[in-house]
This record gives structure tokens, C-alpha cells and sequence, in this order.
């Protein structure tokens, strides 16, 4: 039952009807303290109609500008869980570079937590939310722009690797 719930749920977020909400709901939850991947779901929806490649982009970027959002109104009001962490090099670093530091939001790993401590850090809200939103395009635009140029043959052949593999 549940295997055919998510062939199912993974059948209509293909559906090109649904692509760009797909694009922006996978790239808000990636955004968030969850761990997701909202390249591959881009990059698909991309190479499937390349047309759309800037409304893909902006939808994308959108959704993880509005995780990255999220997480900073969630470090916003989380100072107590945050208390004995508060003598880090990483909170100095934050406080020291400000908004700026948003620009790294868009890292892996580190992304997520920088928004969450930016808004507990009471970091001006606008200035980091434009910050984060160049952060996160500029990831979605190299990002996909540097697949989009890999030929088509090494997917096939990536693909049927790991087909055999698997």
C-alpha cells in the first residue's frame, strides 16, 4: 500500500501540469532543516522542457529563498535552544559580517543552519533575505546551466551504469 502511495505521489509531481509547484515545494522543504535535494527535481523538470528553464530557476529559487526564510524566523524565536552556543566562532563570525553572510545559504550542509542563526542573531530580516535569494539563485543558475552543457550520452550512459549496478 505504501509502495504504490509513492509511485503514485512520484507519478503526479512528474506530471509537467505540476512541475514548477513540484519545483517549489521540493526546493522550500530542501530549504528548511530537512535534508532534501531540490537540484535533481530542477535539473529533471529542465531537461525535460528546456523552455521553462528561467521560470524553473525563479520558481526554485523562490521556494528555497522561502525556506531559508522560515528557518530564519524559527532561529528568530529559538534563543533558548541556541543559549550555550552562543560564545561560537560561528556566531561571531555572524555578527561580525552581518546579511552578507547570507550570501552563503546556499551551501550544503551549512546553508540551512546559517539562516536559522541569522535570525536568532536578530540580523536585519531584508537585507538577509536579499542576500540569501542571490545566494540561492546564483546556486540554481550555475548549477543547472553546468548540467544542461554535460551531452546527453553521459546521462544515458549514467543511467544504464546504474541500472546494471542496481
Amino acid at each position: 500500500m505504501i509502495e504504490s502511495a509513492v509511485l503514485w505521489l512520484l507519478k503526479f509531481l512528474a506530471m509537467p501540469t505540476v512541475g514548477l509547484s513540484s519545483v517549489f515545494l521540493i526546493s522550500f522543504i530542501s530549504a528548511t532543516l530537512l535534508p532534501l535535494g531540490s537540484e535533481p527535481a530542477v535539473f529533471a523538470v529542465i531537461k525535460a522542457n528546456p523552455s521553462m528553464f528561467w521560470p524553473v530557476v525563479l520558481v526554485a529559487t523562490l521556494g528555497n529563498t522561502l525556506g531559508g526564510i522560515t528557518d530564519y524566523w524559527i532561529g528568530y524565536r529559538a534563543k533558548v535552544a541556541f543559549a550555550k552556543e552562543r560564545s561560537s566562532r560561528w556566531f561571531h563570525w555572524l555578527a561580525k559580517y552581518g546579511a552578507k553572510t547570507m550570501l552563503l545559504s546556499w551551501l550544503p550542509g551549512i546553508g540551512d543552519p546559517l539562516c536559522t542563526l541569522a535570525g536568532w542573531l536578530h540580523l536585519p530580516f531584508w537585507p538577509s533575505v536579499i542576500y540569501m535569494a542571490i545566494g540561492k539563485f546564483g546556486r540554481y543558475l550555475f548549477m543547472t546551466m553546468t548540467l544542461l552543457y554535460i551531452p546527453n550520452g553521459w546521462w544515458r550512459w549514467a543511467g544504464d551504469t546504474l541500472n546494471r549496478l542496481f
